[in-house]
């Protein structure tokens, strides 16, 4: 394994940018120390160059948003064959869109809270205030809006009066051309990362439990330290534990995914696990979740990621 070279693909163009360079020097950092030769590698228009001419032994995409996690970069992998860690092109998109992920997750039985998606033309075409009326009277009050694509909370604004909604909307229309409205339930909020083991089977690791400063895990939480306090494992009973730990392999099963994803949820009061969305690329930041919940168990961040590429390179064509 000392002899691999590995490419880790950080940066691009998305908005979620400088959170990719963070992950990616992280993870450089964690293959190193476990003797992997590692290249910290920029996307932009020398990719396909330097993968045909430099090609790595395989690559892990450590790209936030846009092309690292809708499918894009890793079809341009799998046109010139070379190894990757995680899910394939289709699996990507599928997670990438949260609606889509959100409507087979639903119709396999999994809850999630409800939802309506308008683009943007729908409040220009129909009047804003008519469509923002109808939305409440349809899923009432509190609300979260997001862009439909995309993570970090880049545009998610929870509302909880009407006053407020304006404002919310013309943030979220700052990251997309549509807003996924969400009814917003009350709970704890918990993070559980899944990864396949050497048999490819999915398990969970131990949720992260996550209390904002704010008491709304946004962008600023997520990055900046002491804004949002962390429990790995979550303080879930038994019951509650094993129910986020279900919908997250679920979500991984049913989505097609691969090697590893972390799924968002929150539990609550009644003890029903909703999912919110998941991750194919999840952060690895100093305060992002999924090395936490790889510390929480013992193991490290280099360990973990060497053995997905291990058999990321074994699956290969």
């Amino acid at each position: 394994m000392t002899d691999r070279t590995v490419a880790v693909l950080a940066g691009g163009l998305s908005h979620e940018r400088d959170v990719s360079l963070r992950s990616g020097r992280r993870l450089s950092s964690a293959l190193r120390d476990v003797g992997l030769h590692v290249e910290e590698w920029d996307v932009d228009a020398t990719l396909i160059d330097r993968l045909t001419h430099r090609r790595p032994d395989a690559v892990v995409v450590a790209l936030h948003g846009g092309a690292g996690e809708n499918g894009a970069v890793q079809s341009v992998l799998e046109m010139l064959r070379v190894p990757y860690v995680g899910a394939d092109p289709r699996a990507c998109r599928r997670a990438w869109d949260k609606p889509t992920a959100k409507d087979e997750l639903a119709r396999a039985g999994v809850s999630t809270p409800d939802w309506i998606v308008l683009p943007h033309a729908t409040f220009r075409d129909l009047g804003p205030q008519d469509v923002l009326d109808a939305l409440v009277d349809r899923l009432g009050l509190p609300l979260i809006f997001k862009p439909p694509q995309g993570g970090s909370a880049l545009g998610v604004h929870v509302v909880r009066d009407a006053s407020e909604l304006p404002a919310a909307i013309v943030g979220c229309l700052a990251y997309g051309d549509s807003v996924l409205a969400e009814r917003f339930v009350e709970g704890v909020e918990v993070a559980v990362a899944v990864l396949e083991g050497s048999d490819g089977e999915p398990q969970a690791l131990p949720a992260v439990e996550i209390e904002a400063a704010s008491g709304f895990y946004d962008y600023a939480a997520r990055y900046t330290a002491g804004l949002a306090t962390f429990h790995a494992p979550a303080r879930l009973d038994a019951a509650a534990t094993a129910a986020v730990a279900e919908l997250a392999v679920n979500a991984h099963r049913l989505l097609g995914l691969r090697d590893v994803s972390r799924t968002d949820a929150v539990v609550s009061p009644d003890r029903v696990a909703h999912f919110l969305e998941v991750n194919v690329e999840p952060g690895l930041t100093e305060t992002s979740l999924l090395p936490m919940a790889i510390e929480s168990t013992g193991a490290d961040l280099g360990t973990v990621y060497a053995t997905l590429i291990e058999r990321a390179v074994a699956r290969a064509w």
